[in-house]
């Protein structure tokens, strides 16, 4: 009886180790003690969401910059789990990782006060601008145009807010079509149905990259805000945002963070091999030499 506890102690012993010293401290519940008992990592990423999560092909293949920083972070600090992806939207991620279905959201997501009562945040690593698309033609290059207009967003998107915040602060109506994605969105300005397209600055300018006629298309206008895009998991596990947070850190302290950056917005990308030619901003390289995690609020105008 006393070999076999001790073969048990063992095992476990090394079954800890393999995880990292972040698991070791994860208590019963926790996200890292999820992920060691079912030797998995569920990763919520999105269809089309290019350059930040998408997929690539018929085989379900997710790419993008958030989904490798996921995977870098993963990789760090549980070595030995196999990861699983799974195909999320804007509308679900946060109650799939609330009940516990996603271990890790990768997608384009706005840490914002609100949300932080429903999940957690890792520190920030892309700084968006939320700006409009609309055809070349339209003559629209001004946000004040879009009185009286209709302006496809993407249903769950803090395009939306934003949108009716102006609404109210111009005391003017702006006409919103709401999308189940990205791509419906686009759809709905490119087919005519809407006059623009107000999405967060990275994912119009991948979405117009692999588009089909990319040149009939531009993105104009002042920004209707900054926000800041990070990861997300469940709210609670200090010890889980610890291990994230610190591996992000390593990527950020070491260059790795801006070169996975230039892969996805400076060099060509797939499936068009295309590039977005967007720079890193002075907000990000900023946050890379001072990380935090900030919601929104702090970065209102």
């Amino acid at each position: 009886m006393k070999m076999q506890l001790k073969t048990l102690a063992i095992a476990a012993a090394l079954l800890a180790l393999a995880f990292g010293a972040a698991a070791q401290q994860a208590p019963a519940g926790g996200t890292l003690d999820k992920i060691r008992s079912s030797g998995k990592a569920v990763l919520g990423v999105r269809e089309a969401s290019p350059p930040m999560a998408y997929m690539l092909g018929a085989n379900e293949k997710y790419v993008g910059y958030h989904v490798e920083l996921c995977e870098r972070v993963l990789k760090d600090i549980a070595p030995q789990a196999k990861l699983e992806y799974m195909a999320v939207t804007a509308q679900n991620t946060i109650p799939l990782v609330q009940n516990g279905t996603l271990d890790i959201g990768c997608g384009p997501t706005t840490n914002n006060t609100a949300r932080q009562q429903q999940v957690a945040f890792a520190l920030t690593t892309y700084v968006s601008e939320v700006r409009m698309a609309t055809r070349v033609d339209s003559g629209i290059s001004s946000l004040d145009q879009l009185a009286g207009r209709t302006v496809s967003a993407s249903t769950g998107t803090t395009a939306v807010q934003l949108l009716r915040k102006r609404e109210r602060a111009q005391n003017t109506t702006i006409t919103t079509m709401l999308g189940k994605d990205h791509l419906e969105s686009f759809l709905l300005m490119e087919s005519g149905r809407a006059d623009a397209f107000v999405l967060d600055d990275n994912l119009l300018a991948g979405i117009i990259a692999n588009a089909k006629n990319p040149s009939a298309y531009r993105i104009v206008g002042d920004a209707l805000g900054s926000e800041p895009i990070a990861l997300l998991f469940r709210k609670d596990d200090a010890i889980f945002k610890a291990a994230v947070d610190d591996a992000l850190r390593r990527l950020m302290k070491s260059g790795e963070l801006e070169k996975i950056y230039t892969k996805w917005f400076v060099a060509p990308i797939p499936p068009k091999n295309t590039s977005l030619n967007l720079p890193m901003s002075a907000a990000l390289k900023q946050l890379i030499a001072e990380p935090n995690d900030k919601p929104l609020e702090a970065y209102a105008k």
